[in-house]
């Protein structure tokens, strides 16, 4: 939030310290509002979670897959030698006469044919297969929507440490220069004998301990630079001031809370997961009860023995499976499952208690931010005043050069606490959205288009065949 305010008297030169970010902003200037838009379509961690629940999409057609019929189609074809011999007894006036016949050959016996099978009752297990896809659907979504809001909101808090990060630099700049004039005075004043070395060399380490402060400074900038491209995607240029979204936040704290706990994708996300630990137990029981399928089959055979040149078969079975005992690794598996249930209603129970003390805690960052930037402006009023009340009585030799250097200390220190409450009371108000749930470039009302998990799950659900993505790849 580093706003003009013509409350703030900032004197000499830290004045361009902090107006660097508190003028009006420029025609082409960068803002908040497209730096999180570009970190939500550009971000590569965003961007892969996508591909995440894309890839979850696919559960749901391979549970579909379970009501509809499975076909194969087979081929053979081969080389046969065949020799029989066959022995007869023929009854003559005389006797029996036996006599053997050889019969031998050589085909190339082929056929083809295909079988058709549908599963007609498993104990419901594809529909609680399909109800539990679609569940882990959900839940994938909502951990995309805690991504989203842990880059939005990672984007905002770079943003706004670039800003604090340069302003500082700025302020560092300032104290430096004011230091290397004040030095260059206490060099004159002990050249006509008004001070001493001791007064010129408390003016050199105060010069070196500025310009240390200033490097330091200039390091901080550096990594928020590379931080920032990072996270957004780009480099900082002329970045306009951040401002808090007070405006999109619930009223009250308590309405915070009753809010956090229906929006926070935390816990919607624990909530599927509940649902499909539920689905799961049922898909378990499944296997106590009967299978039903129905299966067809035609085969065409050519030359398959000796006597015959062509043979065709057609048939059509149901079969029933009852399962009686499988070596209880069923009963295992439904036991299994059911503490698996428990698990995750006290998952839930745990994601809404840290929802609370996350709502509770940003929202007193929020408070405090908002009575620290109060505060901090205060205590740059009063610095100002007091620094130059120490220099006039330095004038006249009431107070000497080590008080006028710790009281352009103590302003700089203050003019840092107030870049610092202003950056903090803007990242405050996000953490409280992020914490209630509702950091969405819908909310937040970006100019950017917004990616809907539900075209990919349309495009995908009802496929049958096909190997190729929505995308083309």
């Amino acid at each position: 939030m580093l706003k003009k305010n013509g409350a703030w008297r900032f004197a000499g030169a830290a004045v361009a310290a902090l107006t660097l970010f508190a003028a009006s902003t420029p025609v082409l200037s960068d803002t908040i509002e497209a730096a999180l838009a570009r970190a939500y379509q550009n971000n590569p961690q965003l961007n892969s979670q996508r591909a995440s629940v894309r890839a979850t999409d696919e559960n749901v057609p391979q549970a579909l897959s379970g009501y509809r019929p499975r076909i194969a189609v087979s081929a053979s074809v081969g080389g046969q030698y065949t020799s029989v011999k066959s022995d007869t007894t023929t009854n003559t006036p005389t006797g029996p006469v036996q006599s053997s016949q050889v019969l031998s050959g050589t085909q190339i016996p082929r056929s083809v044919g295909g079988t058709i099978t549908q599963t007609l009752y498993n104990g419901g297990q594809t529909g609680n297969r399909v109800r539990a896809s679609e569940s882990q659907v959900s839940a994938a979504r909502e951990g995309l929507r805690v991504l989203e809001q842990s880059v939005l909101l990672s984007a905002a808090t770079i943003y706004m440490d670039y800003l604090r990060d340069s302003a500082i630099v700025e302020v560092q700049k300032s104290n430096v220069r004011v230091l290397d004039q004040t030095l260059k005075q206490t060099r004159d004043r002990f050249n006509v004998g008004e001070v001493t070395r001791t007064d010129v060399a408390q003016s050199e380490a105060q010069l070196a301990a500025g310009r240390t402060q200033l490097l330091t400074a200039e390091s901080n900038l550096t990594t928020t630079r590379a931080n920032f491209r990072r996270i957004i995607g780009s480099d900082p240029m002329q970045l306009a001031p951040g401002s808090p979204v007070d405006r999109f936040l619930p009223k009250t704290l308590q309405t915070a809370v009753n809010l956090g706990l229906i929006e926070n994708p935390n816990v919607t996300a624990a909530m599927y997961g509940i649902d499909v630990s539920h689905l799961q137990v049922k898909i378990n029981e499944g296997a106590l009860f009967p299978t039903v399928t129905l299966q067809g089959s035609v085969q065409q055979a050519y030359e398959p023995t000796l006597a015959y040149s062509r043979q065709f078969s057609a048939s059509a079975v149901a079969n029933l499976s009852v399962p009686i005992y499988q070596g209880g690794a069923e009963y295992a598996l439904i036991r299994q499952s059911k503490e698996s249930l428990a698990q995750q209603r006290l998952n839930l129970d745990r994601v809404r208690d840290q929802a609370r003390a996350d709502i509770a805690q940003a929202w007193g960052q929020l408070l405090a931010g908002k009575a620290q930037v109060s505060s901090a402006q205060s205590q740059v009023e009063a610095a100002e005043i007091a620094l130059n009340g120490v220099r006039e009585e330095a004038r006249v030799g009431q107070r000497t050069t080590l008080d006028v250097l710790n009281q352009q200390q103590a302003l700089v220190n203050a003019r840092v606490a107030l870049v610092t409450a202003q950056h903090d009371r803007v990242v405050a108000s996000y953490s409280v959205l992020n914490a209630v749930g509702r950091l969405s470039p819908q909310v937040l009302r970006l100019k950017t288009s917004i990616y809907d998990p539900n075209v990919h799950y349309q495009q995908v659900r009802d496929s049958w065949i096909g190997v190729r993505t929505p995308d083309g790849q």
